[in-house]
């Protein structure tokens, strides 16, 4: 049986950057119980299923914009820049993650 994520612990994760929904990594290795490390590492082991209009790292203007507009202490620390994830990217996630989370999960159609 799948593991089902309560929309209401989604829908207020889910940003509008560059015209697209989409998720930020922090946010998706929560959801899949991953550290956000660990997250970033599959994706850039498996790049090439991540085209560049479904995934995007997130410039440094982009952040400080997010940053001043969602006013939390926890947001601090990262040395690198967010990744972006549109709906195509969440399903794929799944696929190249090491977690107790994956196949046909909950997280695929969050961005809809």
């Amino acid at each position: 049986m799948t593991d089902l994520v309560p929309l209401e612990s989604i829908t207020g994760k889910i940003l509008l950057l560059r015209g697209a929904k989409v998720m930020l990594d922090r946010d998706l290795a929560e959801l899949y119980g991953v550290e956000t490390k660990a997250l970033k590492q599959a994706v850039r082991r498996n790049i090439e299923r991540f085209p560049n209009d479904f995934m995007f790292e997130m410039t440094k203007d982009e952040q400080e914009i997010l940053r001043s507009q969602i006013v939390t202490s926890s947001w601090g620390g990262t040395r690198y820049l967010p990744m972006a994830f549109t709906e195509q990217d969440v399903a794929m996630l799944s696929s190249v993650l090491n977690s107790k989370i994956g196949g046909e999960h909950a997280l695929s159609n969050v961005c809809k």
